[in-house]
């Protein structure tokens, strides 16, 4: 019985069900990240599309977590 339990919960990670795109899944496609969302939640000082001030808003991001910025204060 024993043998038997093992066994049934062994297979049972086998019948896992594919999780890659295929079909009629949504393809969001290749965009770049820069070009986002064209809504009100966007942060301040970037223009959706804009390349310039996505990376200036990421380098603004990047400095928040700096830990050597924030002890130099």
């Amino acid at each position: 019985m024993k043998l038997y339990l093992v066994a049934l919960l062994a297979l049972a990670g086998c019948g896992e069900v594919s999780q890659s795109k295929q079909g009629s899944a949504v393809n969001r496609g290749d965009e770049p990240a820069y070009k986002g969302a064209s809504t009100a939640q966007v942060a301040k000082g970037w223009t959706p599309g804009e390349k310039a001030s996505w990376d200036k808003q990421v380098r603004e991001r990047g400095q928040l977590q700096n830990e050597y910025v924030k002890t130099n204060r």
